[in-house]
C-alpha cells in the first residue's frame, strides 16, 4: 500500500537531476572541443616551425601553420639566434571562446645553422 505523501516523489528527484546532467554534458562537450582546438593549435606550430626551418619564406612558414590552426588563430614566428619560434594563439570554441585561450609554440633548429661550428 502507498502512502499519499510519496507520490510525485520520483518526478520530482527527476526533474531536479535532468538539469544537471544536461550542464554536465555540455561541459563535457565544450572541452573535448577545447582539447581538440588545443591538439590543432600544436600541430600548427610544428607545421609552421618545420617549414621555417627548411628555409621557406617567413609568410610561407605563416601560411602552414594557419593552414593547420583552429579558425582565427594568431601565428608568430620568430628567430632567436639559430633557433627558429612559432607560436600559435586561439579562442577556446564556443561563446566569447569561454575566457580561454589555447596556446602553443614550438621551435626548430635553422636549416643555415647545421653543422657550423662556432668560433
Amino acid at each position: 500500500m502507498r502512502r499519499s505523501d510519496d507520490r510525485g516523489a520520483v518526478t520530482v528527484e527527476a526533474a531536479m537531476a535532468l538539469p544537471a546532467l544536461v550542464v554536465f554534458t555540455m561541459a563535457l562537450v565544450w572541452a573535448l572541443g577545447a582539447a581538440a582546438a588545443q591538439i590543432q593549435c600544436v600541430d600548427a606550430a610544428r607545421a609552421g616551425a618545420r617549414a621555417v626551418a627548411r628555409a621557406e619564406p617567413v609568410a610561407g612558414a605563416e601560411a602552414a601553420a594557419r593552414a593547420a590552426a583552429p579558425e582565427g588563430a594568431r601565428v608568430s614566428v620568430t628567430r632567436s639566434d639559430e633557433l627558429w619560434r612559432v607560436t600559435v594563439e586561439a579562442q577556446a570554441p564556443g561563446p566569447g571562446g569561454m575566457g580561454l585561450t589555447l596556446r602553443a609554440g614550438a621551435a626548430a633548429l635553422a636549416e643555415d645553422t647545421v653543422g657550423v661550428t662556432p668560433p
